[in-house]
């Protein structure tokens, strides 16, 4: 089982020296720069390295995916270059993280309905346009502090079904899970939905340094038949002195790695 970083691009050196099997880039402000003009770019100064398996943050705040005033023409526009950028450094049918919750937050004045129907399209737009370049989106819940819709697993699952999307997969991510309190039971129930993980000790500090139940999140998604990769997202008063014993901490809580050594 492998474990990553999410990490833009100035510190991918110190997290591989650290013993991450894999870098999670971030897109706005990494992958992709803003012009004077408010148009996105590839960076030009990118560096070229191993292909990545799993990309963070994809639309910067101002992206109103949930806005039915925000012109889909504009989401596609954006999404098209996002998509050839990332394809430029990914592995085939790497995940692209979809949570933006800036972006997805409900716009005042508009309807909570009206702003879910709107969303569903922006996921749909970016479902489309990652196949085209053998990548898949994924839907990131997220706690109620960062946006007003799809906060839980469970929620994610049905705004996907309801809509008729069922086939795009979710991320379990620790952070949300805890302040959203959604029952680790859950996490086991639905882990056959769930394409790709994200983790953090209490707080958001390094795997580690807290007191969150890291070992019972890993084995509620292990039992429920999850076998994917787990990416450590978390705030970093020194990369380069954590990020080591944080993958120790997270290789030591996931019985994953545990039964492949024993």
């Amino acid at each position: 089982m492998q474990h990553g970083i999410i990490t833009p691009d100035r510190d991918a050196e110190a997290a591989l020296a650290a013993g991450a099997d894999y870098l999670e880039p971030t897109v706005v402000g990494n992958l992709l720069v803003q012009r004077e003009d408010g148009t996105w770019h590839a960076d030009p100064a990118l560096r070229r390295r191993e292909p990545a398996p799993s990309f963070a943050v994809l639309c910067p705040a101002d992206h109103r995916l949930s806005d039915p005033a925000f012109p889909l023409e504009q989401t596609h526009a954006y999404l098209r270059v996002a998509f050839a950028a990332i394809a430029e450094v990914a592995a085939p049918g790497a995940f692209v993280v979809l949570g933006s919750g800036a972006a997805r937050r409900i716009p005042e004045g508009v309807s909570r309905d009206d702003a879910r129907r709107q969303f569903a399209r922006s996921v749909a737009i970016a479902r489309e346009i990652a196949a085209v370049h053998d990548l898949e989106v994924i839907l990131e819940p997220l706690h109620r502090g960062e946006t007003d819709q799809i906060n839980s697993l469970v929620e994610a699952v049905e705004f996907l079904d309801e809509f008729g999307m069922g086939e795009v997969r979710v991320v379990a991510d620790l952070f949300h899970i805890m302040l959203e309190h959604e029952s680790f039971d859950v996490v086991r129930e639905l882990a056959g939905r769930v394409a790709h993980a994200h983790i953090a000790d209490s707080g958001r500090i390094p795997p580690g340094q807290g007191d969150w139940p890291l070992a019972e999140f890993l084995r509620a998604l292990r039992d429920g038949g999850y076998r994917g990769r787990v990416s450590i997202e978390c705030t970093w008063a020194d990369l380069a002195a954590e990020a080591g014993p944080a993958l120790a901490a997270l290789r030591a809580a996931d019985p994953a790695t545990v039964a492949a050594t024993a």
